[in-house]
């Protein structure tokens, strides 16, 4: 009878990947979170012992090649490079994304306050029309104090230092402020806080490019413009003297007076406007969002004399909000105390109607998603970064005299506009024209210095956007990898003026005396969540609808 025919060997098991992490729990981030990789078989239990037999020879021969010489199968080899794969890809996210590297530079103490942060908002407040022409209003908030020469801002400088940050004795704060207004016609954005004892409101312009928050004054007024609120009046134990650490860092060593009663201020601003007081001290109010109230001792300028913009205005404000990173700045002042952590933020949506919103403290930081620069320290305490090349579409504007081929950037929210280096901006208007030879100047219309008719009817500013091109701003790349660029819409520096015609709301800094610097004003920050972090000296941004504030904690599942 012959052998029955041997049966064939079944499959050998499949190996497969598996990748787990664990996230630390919601109360107690700091712990970290784990990253654990292993593989498995499809064998459901481990099969059964057979009784040993003896081998033939041609059969021992090959069970010792295989044990010598293992073979994988196409699918095991493709189950262990998916488990590289994906460890690789967790290894980058959890060592060089923006996200990790600022989660493990945490201390667990400081993550510890974060998680019990209280919350406070700033609405940023939409303004009425008011049928004004925008040129008239482009107000250029870049703030200059008026010193005598270059040793009194180096002994500003000094006096700063012995300013130092109190740690937080309670618990770490978060204001969230509403914003409004809007670019077009108005050209200011602004805010309400509330100022002594009795609390009253006042209206402030939004500008990181001032240090100082001042509100027009009853001292009496020399020159105020119409403003919503009456005039603050401060009582005389309410003005700062001049031996005070803020006063000296405002003013500088070599303008300190001993004999004087008050410390004076003059400030300049970019677009030649200018405001005179003396500094106040009195309380400030802030309203968490849950209810809770902080109360803050504020140092401010009590403004009495007012000169050119400031008092032709029409936003009907009552000063300025100072938030550059001087040490008498407003988020500086709420740091100092231990209220929040010296970080804030503005989202300005694009609606004009929308507003947007202002953080002060870190609990709306985006903890992933956006993109960082860092800040580049310099005397005027101004929001300086810098990029490499700027873009209209895929057409470089070329600037040929960039130091160390970079361009220096302002964030400035008190600018209406975004200001271009002199030779960038005569280069876009040059691409502009050769890009789109149907669209003809029209030099009747002063809306803006360019604004061009179409060969067709324009009503709205989706009526030609898909013309234009994005300006994009490039700072390079993070870990040599991650492109890191600000990227200004057609939306956003495009305007249709009264008479139908498309206007450029870009404007050559050359204007104001910047020739070779981009100052991004409010029309380029639209649409954007910009952090300022004054402890970790970076900007970051993200693109938002800036409609809703969400507090972001822990990590995404990236996998």
């Amino acid at each position: 009878m012959p052998p029955p025919p041997p049966t064939a060997a079944p499959d050998p098991p499949q190996l497969h990947g598996v990748v787990i992490i664990s996230l630390p729990p919601p109360d107690q981030p700091s712990k970290g979170k784990t990253i654990t990789a292993f593989t498995y078989t499809d064998d459901a239990a481990p099969p059964a012992p057979t009784p040993p037999r003896a081998l033939v020879p041609a059969a021992a021969e090959e069970a010792r090649r295989s044990r010598r010489s293992p073979v994988f199968s196409a699918r095991r080899a493709a189950a262990m490079v998916l488990v590289l794969g994906t460890l690789a890809v967790a290894a980058y996210y959890c060592f060089y994304s923006d996200v990790a590297v600022q989660f493990l530079g945490m201390e667990e103490e400081a993550q510890k306050e974060r998680n019990e942060t209280k919350s406070f908002l700033l609405p940023l407040y939409p303004k009425a029309r008011q049928g004004r022409e925008l040129r008239e209003f482009g107000d250029v908030k870049l703030a200059a104090r008026r010193v005598d020469d270059d040793g009194g801002r180096d002994g500003g400088r000094n006096v700063k230092n012995k300013l130092e940050v109190k740690k937080a004795a309670r618990t770490n704060s978060t204001t969230l402020l509403p914003i409004k207004g809007n670019v077009f016609p108005d050209g200011q954005y602004y805010t309400s806080i509330f100022v002594g004892n009795p609390p009253r409101p006042y209206f402030l312009d939004v500008d990181t490019g001032s240090d100082l928050t001042w509100i027009q004054c009853d001292a009496p007024c020399t020159n105020c413009a119409k403003g919503p609120h009456p005039l603050y009046k401060p009582a005389k134990e309410k003005i700062v003297p001049p031996r005070d650490l803020l006063c000296q860092e405002l003013q500088g060593n070599q303008n300190y007076c001993e004999t004087c009663k008050q410390c004076d201020y003059e400030i300049e601003y970019a677009d030649r406007s200018s405001s005179m007081g003396v500094l106040a001290r009195d309380d400030m109010h802030l309203i968490t969002t849950n209810g809770g109230r902080e109360k803050l001792d504020f140092v401010f300028g009590c403004a009495y004399d007012q000169q050119g913009q400031l008092l032709a205005s029409p936003a009907k404000t009552d000063g300025i909000l100072g938030l550059s990173s001087a040490a008498i700045s407003f988020p500086s002042q709420l740091a100092s105390e231990g209220i929040i952590s010296n970080v804030f933020g503005h989202c300005i949506a694009r609606d004009p109607s929308g507003g947007g919103y202002m953080f002060l403290g870190d609990d709306y930081v985006p903890r992933w998603g956006m993109t960082l620069a860092p800040v580049r320290s310099g005397p005027d305490n101004l929001y300086h970064t810098e990029v490499q090349k700027v873009n209209f579409g895929e057409q470089q504007l070329s600037m040929r005299r960039a130091a160390w081929n970079s361009i220096q950037v302002i964030f400035d929210s008190g600018s209406s506009y975004t200001y271009l280096p002199d030779e960038i901006y005569k280069n876009l208007i040059a691409a502009i024209k050769n890009a789109y030879p149907n669209f003809v100047q029209d030099s009747s219309d002063h809306t803006l210095p360019f604004c061009w008719t179409a060969d067709f009817p324009v009503r709205y500013l989706e009526d030609v956007k898909q013309f234009f091109k994005p300006l994009n701003l490039h700072f390079g790349k993070r870990w040599f990898v991650m492109p890191r660029t600000f990227t200004i819409f057609p939306d956003d520096y495009l305007i249709i003026s009264d008479k139908g015609n498309v206007c450029l709301g870009l404007l050559n800094g050359a204007e104001i005396d910047h020739r070779s610097t981009i100052i991004l004003g409010d029309n380029s920050l639209r649409g954007k969540l910009v952090v300022y972090d004054n402890q970790q000296r970076q900007i970051g941004w993200v693109n938002s609808d800036c409609t809703k504030p969400q507090t972001q904690k822990g990590f995404p599942f990236f996998l």
